[in-house]
């Protein structure tokens, strides 16, 4: 699962990265507390084009009356994504990328009490998370929507939970976004071992209202 993740990048360097061309609507940046429903930065291609915008977090099946007419729809489970109704078109037509500095996740003590971790790249950046993503539209109400796709953990993440976003290699972008042809079924696996660091911080972050940089910080 992920639920909360945190982009730190300006936009300029995110299409940079992305060889992506930046719409004018991006979220505002840096964002140490991306929470569901929130805009965030997406890569999606046209054309073979590469386009930074923003979506939001919360994949709005088309058959949805109105944004909360079912279950909020931020993850979409690898295994299952290509049988779904809500997500098997947007898994074979509208794919993207969803990037992120580091996402978060909880372990729980025996007391219940809820305890954050912070997930980053040991290399790099940047995190580029498999999206999917679609429009919806109803009554004068229109919204660009995504959702991120996850997997099992791998075994550095299983200890803090027993999911994690499918997250991408540059190598295989192109072919997670449509521009390489068939074969993107075989790109939703765990994150090889030691591409990913992780450390307790503050829980503070637990509350969705919490922003800045301390978020992120080891404790």
């Amino acid at each position: 699962m992920c639920g909360r993740f945190a982009v730190t990048l300006p936009d300029d360097a995110m299409a940079k990265i992305f060889e992506a061309m930046p719409g004018n609507d991006l979220p505002h940046v840096p964002n140490y507390n991306v929470c569901p429903t929130n805009d965030v930065h997406v890569i999606r291609s046209e054309d073979g084009t590469r386009l930074l915008v923003s979506m939001r977090w919360g994949f709005i099946p088309q058959w949805y009356k109105a944004p909360n007419d079912g279950p909020l729809l931020i993850n979409a489970r690898a295994e299952t994504i290509a049988e779904k109704p809500a997500f098997r078109a947007a898994c074979r037509e509208r794919r993207c990328l969803i990037p992120a500095s580091g996402f978060y996740e909880w372990t729980k003590t025996e007391d219940g009490k809820r305890l954050p971790w912070y997930i980053a790249p040991a290399e790099g950046e940047v995190l580029a998370m498999a999206g999917i993503w679609q429009d919806w539209e109803r009554e004068g109400e229109a919204f660009r929507t995504c959702a991120i796709v996850t997997t099992g953990a791998s075994e550095e993440m299983s200890h803090v939970h027993h999911r994690m976003p499918v997250i991408l290699q540059q190598k295989d972008w192109g072919l997670w976004l449509g521009e390489e042809g068939r074969g993107a079924a075989a790109l939703m696996q765990p994150a090889p071992e030691g591409a990913l660091v992780l450390h307790r911080v503050d829980p503070k972050v637990n509350s969705n209202r919490a922003e800045g940089p301390e978020l992120i910080e080891p404790i």
